[in-house]
């Protein structure tokens, strides 16, 4: 199942064991009776109460008597403790203690077996109870009531003092109002406990008229409605270890809670009875760490045929109704649609049914979300008994007592994005997937090995280049709070294609009213992200197009430079990028390669970032460079240091995936030992790697990202090898291959000249660059060759010749052949050269001068006659 649950506890493995192990010793020490049995009918009144902020677990059991015994189950030392009994016969539902384990809060009431005399104080029906446990002392009634009331301990966020003085604690009344109550302790006879003034505690009335509430024990929040004019107004008090509190905001809902009755989550365990929970309402309120704020609502269900739940994005501005229809519906369902937090995503679950995914941080696009449904053999995996979700991902299956941890299981996720044929699913399984972030390595290893065997496998999206934005966007999320603003997590911005099994209707929702002005923590990324909302700022995801016009230009003032160089033996002036501009971008593109070879220490079994390739280097850095100041800008209070790191380790990211991919194709098809070669045929496995070189290429060319240095080349000689002259021509032609000095330099070199190969050569020469065609020709001992040296050096003389007045008579003696125009032509380039000469005497020449010009144009004349 692409959900897992990991046992944290079992009522059967964790407590009854002891439970047992503590009657024997009570028998064996002449305490108690009833033997084996008695334990057993211990075991089916055992069950969990509550999970209290620290992980300890409160549990309830009724002994021989009929008492009723309160245990604890230390999470840290796995050891169980009895912390009090009632020698009464009476039903608990809702049970506290404080962290120090010297207060005990329970509400109980009156039993319903027959013949029970009332033992509650007349007229009550619930009795909320207070006492000393250590060691065991006094008790305090808190309300003899009428009314149901549900009691919670408040947990501060750091542990202040070994003993606080003060306890505060709250009261949650079936009458619609919550009370916090102080309880001042101190100590007396050594470690004894005992309650201050306890006739006179003090009470604040913090919420009334609310219709549902919802206890947060990891953040010590309150959430709760109430209802103003019909409308339900959903409020959010935040509890501080200080001992203060503050109503933080309030937000209308469009949902409709009027004749729901009262309902609360997690305040302790729910234990109502199952078909009427199955008809009830769903609705729970879910955070994360990334100020996402989610609210959760399924509304009563009269048919089960079709079932319909709400998500709204509260961080977002809007809210999300997807209706789906039920197959197998049995006559009489008991089982309710349960919501699960897991972090970056939000489960909705309905035993034996569907299983849907929803990206709560990228919530627009329905692709990133996962919906599996009955029909689907991972569904049933899962629990088919109703689930409480807790607070984090802690998720209570109160019906066997097991306590479970939720979390993506990534081999789950890996098998279905083998398995499924939907496109839609594939996007969302790999999103899933990536946003576990335990195991990431090997995670992306086994992702890479099912990309390089199905580059194909996707239509509606380029399954490497969402691979590789959404790997590099999770590599670097945890570092700062507001990446999800800088840089995409998706190369799909729209997706207009409906996911088979379930509809889906967006509509805007109000933005909450803040009540305080000073946040901290989570509170202020919330309200960063409600300010983007608000204020309808436009998204500041990086796109690395904004550098391609100065990659252009860089790239043309190089050639402009060279060229310059080359004629007047000057450098060119006028407007160009400082030298030290250059070389800090070239800088840039040398720490981002010293990024990426510590990251990998095994030597790479492709032949990549072995040469200078001066292009990619220079989009290397103008990224960083760019990216830099993209965070700069939008990362307030972030260190420059820090900023600098993150722009090396995302861009080294990406290049490193890029390098995996093709070491894994390269792995595949047994190319370990293959060098640059162009005596021989390419072999099947060669084209295949030159085909997924090339979906590397044209994923990261649509978004303009760098490639690693060398990728061209080996991109070149592959398909030189693998290509018929024609088909590679046209790839040359279309952009598809890019010719790189170090290629054709070893072409030139490693082939003969045999007529196919002249053809092939020639038709590279005449596909370069001027510059790079220079120098190659120079490399390629051939007429054709000579003939193209000679062109370009007769251009450069002859590009500002200004015709002078000269002798009419030609010195014969001094030409081999008696050939009167091409005697004069020599003449004159010969005195250029000398000009030129005088001119510039430091100038380094090679040996192309005029004489070189007479023979090449003698061969060339030669070669055309046929002679």
């Amino acid at each position: 199942m692409a959900l897992r649950l990991v046992a944290d506890f079992e009522l059967g493995k964790d407590v009854l064991p002891w439970l047992r192990a503590e009657r024997s010793a009570s028998e064996a020490r002449g305490v108690g009776s009833g033997g084996a049995d008695v334990v057993e009918n211990d075991y089916e009144s055992l069950r969990v109460l509550n999970i209290e902020r620290n992980g300890n677990i409160i549990y309830t059991y009724k002994d021989d008597k009929g008492n009723v015994v309160f245990g604890l189950y230390d999470c840290q030392t796995r050891q169980n403790e009895l912390l009090y009994a009632f020698e009464k016969d009476l039903e608990v539902f809702s049970c506290s203690v404080n962290s120090e384990r010297t207060l005990l809060a329970a509400s109980l009431i009156q039993s319903t077996k027959e013949g029970k005399r009332n033992e509650l104080q007349p007229g009550s029906k619930c009795l909320t109870l207070l006492v000393e446990i250590h060691p065991v002392n006094n008790v305090k009634v808190l309300k003899a009531v009428d009314s149901y009331i549900w009691v919670q301990f408040l947990y501060p966020h750091v542990e202040s003092h070994p003993l606080p003085e003060n306890h505060l604690l709250l009261l949650i009344s079936e009458e619609k109002y919550i009370e916090k109550f102080r309880v001042r302790v101190t100590q007396e006879d050594g470690n004894r406990v005992v309650i201050k003034n306890s006739g006179h505690l003090q009470r604040d009335r913090i919420a009334e008229n609310f219709v549902w509430a919802q206890w947060d024990m990891s953040e010590q929040r309150l959430y709760y409605i109430d209802l103003k004019k019909s409308k339900s107004i959903l409020k959010c008090i935040q509890f501080y270890a200080d001992e203060s509190y503050n109503l933080m905001f309030e937000v209308p809902l469009d949902i409709s809670l009027s004749n729901s009755g009262f309902k609360l989550v997690n305040f302790g365990c729910d234990y109502q009875d199952q078909e009427k929970l199955s008809k009830h309402l769903s609705l729970c309120v879910f955070t994360n760490h990334a100020g996402s704020l989610c609210v959760c609502y399924s509304p009563k269900c009269a048919a089960w045929e079709q079932i319909t739940y709400s998500v709204f994005y509260i961080h977002k501005g809007y809210s999300k109704t997807f209706t789906t229809s039920l197959k197998n519906v049995g006559s009489h369902m008991t089982k309710g649609i349960t919501f699960l937090n897991l972090d970056y995503y939000v489960g909705v679950y309905l035993p034996g049914h569907f299983f849907h995914l929803l990206n709560v941080q990228h919530p627009d696009l329905i692709c990133h979300n996962l919906f599996l449904t009955g029909n689907n053999e991972m569904i049933d995996m899962l629990p088919h008994s109703p689930l409480q979700s807790l607070s984090g991902s802690l998720v209570l299956d109160y019906c066997s007592g097991k306590l479970y941890r939720a979390m993506l299981s990534q081999s789950s996720l890996l098998q279905l994005l083998q398995k499924t044929r939907l496109d839609c699913e594939k996007m969302a399984t790999l999103h899933c997937a990536l946003s576990c972030g335990h195991g990431a390595q090997l995670l992306e290893g086994q992702i890479i090995q099912w990309i390089s065997e199905n580059v194909s496998a996707c239509h509606s999206f380029d399954l490497i280049q969402e691979f590789i934005i959404a790997s590099s966007y999770w590599s670097v999320y945890s570092e700062t709070s507001n990446v999800d603003k800088l840089l995409p997590h998706s190369s799909v911005l729209t997706w207009n294609t409906e996911i088979p099994g379930i509809t889906l209707v967006t509509e805007d929702t109000a933005l909450p009213l803040m009540k305080v002005h000073s946040f901290k923590g989570y509170w202020e990324t919330l309200n960063s992200n409600l300010e983007n909302v608000k204020y309808a700022k436009p998204h500041f995801h990086y796109n690395n197009s904004v550098v391609r016009r100065e990659w252009h230009n860089l790239i043309s003032e190089e050639l402009c430079e060279i060229e310059a160089l080359e004629e007047t033996g000057w450098r060119k002036t006028g407007k160009r990028r400082s030298t030290a501009y250059v070389r800090n971008i070239l800088d840039n593109a040398i720490k981002v390669i010293s990024n990426l070879e510590a990251r990998n220490l095994e030597p790479r079994l492709t032949p990549l970032l072995q040469e200078e390739d001066s292009h990619q280097r220079l989009l290397m850095g103008l990224m960083v460079s760019e990216l830099r100041d993209h965070f700069l800008r939008h990362l307030q209070g972030v260190e420059k240091k820090k900023i600098e790191q993150m722009v090396l380790d995302y861009i080294s990211k990406l290049l490193d995936l890029i390098c995996h991919i093709l070491e894994a194709s390269w792995r595949k098809h047994n190319l370990h030992s293959w060098v640059f070669h162009f005596n021989s045929r390419g072999s099947a496995a060669e084209f295949a790697v030159f085909h997924i070189m090339t979906r590397i290429l044209e994923a990261t060319n649509s978004l303009f990202l760098p490639l690693p240095p060398g990728f061209h080349t080996l991109h070149t000689i592959l398909g030189v090898h693998c290509l018929p002259l024609h088909n590679l021509l046209h790839c040359i032609d279309s952009g598809v291959l890019l010719l790189t000095e170090t290629a054709v330099t070893r072409l030139m070199k490693d082939l003969d000249n045999t007529e196919k190969n002249e053809k092939l050569k020639f038709s590279i020469i005449v596909r370069l660059p001027p510059l790079i065609g220079q120098k190659i020709c120079r490399l390629w001992d051939h007429p054709m060759s000579s003939n193209i040296i000679s062109r370009n050096h007769v251009m450069q003389l002859l590009q500002n010749y200004k015709k002078r007045p000269r002798n009419s008579m030609i010195d014969k003696s001094s030409f081999s052949v008696e050939f009167l125009p091409l005697n004069y032509f020599i003449e004159i380039l010969t005195d250029i050269e000398s000009t030129n000469q005088a001119l510039y005497p430091f100038e380094q020449h090679d040996n192309v001068d005029a004489k070189f010009v007479e023979e090449a144009a003698l061969k060339h004349t030669t070669m055309l006659l046929g002679l």
